[in-house]
């Protein structure tokens, strides 16, 4: 079930640490964590089941709770007041984390349309990499009648990597499909 765990381990670990020659398996970089960022603006204002929806959507693609993320403050031309709800996030770690960018690399970024690849520039240039996706139909869990209406997420993959350069070698060792 864990083979991108194992792919990683076995492969691209051995690879990285050669190419950047490393003096140690322990100083090549590796995944630390992945959020999930479901911001839902103005339909968590209006709608108030809109929060518990997205939750329940994110918490079928990631297998885990999401927390409810609030407004820090108040913002008088969004109609927004501190401590609102204004969207849904989730922390992926461990095991679920592989899980989880398993089923992104081989499920959810095949059936995107048009896809191309993702955006090789979208690194932080501290070795962290950030993806957008439009629609939360590309995971298998979400069903197309199930959906009231389509929700973006901010995918972000925190890596121990010192520089994008190193992060890059990581996530393509791994599979994620960059743009040419």
């Amino acid at each position: 079930m864990l083979q991108l765990k194992e792919k990683y381990q076995s492969e691209v670990r051995p690879a990285l640490v050669e190419q950047f020659s490393y003096s140690s398996v322990m100083a090549a970089p590796r995944i630390e964590k992945i959020v999930i960022n479901e911001g839902l603006g103005s339909a968590a204002r209006d709608d108030s089941k809109a929060i518990d929806k997205a939750a329940k959507e994110l918490a079928l693609i990631t297998l885990q709770k999401p927390v409810i993320t609030k407004a820090k403050k108040s913002i008088s031309n969004f109609k927004l007041r501190q401590g609102m709800p204004i969207g849904v996030k989730v922390t992926l770690r461990g095991d679920r984390m592989w899980v989880f960018l398993d089923k992104l690399i081989n499920v959810g970024l095949p059936r995107i349309r048009d896809f191309r690849g993702i955006n090789p520039n979208a690194f932080d240039g501290r070795g962290n990499y950030n993806l957008g996706i439009k629609e939360q139909l590309i995971f298998p869990e979400i069903t197309y009648d199930m959906v009231d209406r389509t929700r973006g997420m901010d995918i972000t993959i925190v890596t121990t990597a010192k520089t994008d350069e190193e992060a890059r070698a990581l996530l393509q060792g791994l599979g994620l499909p960059f743009r040419r």
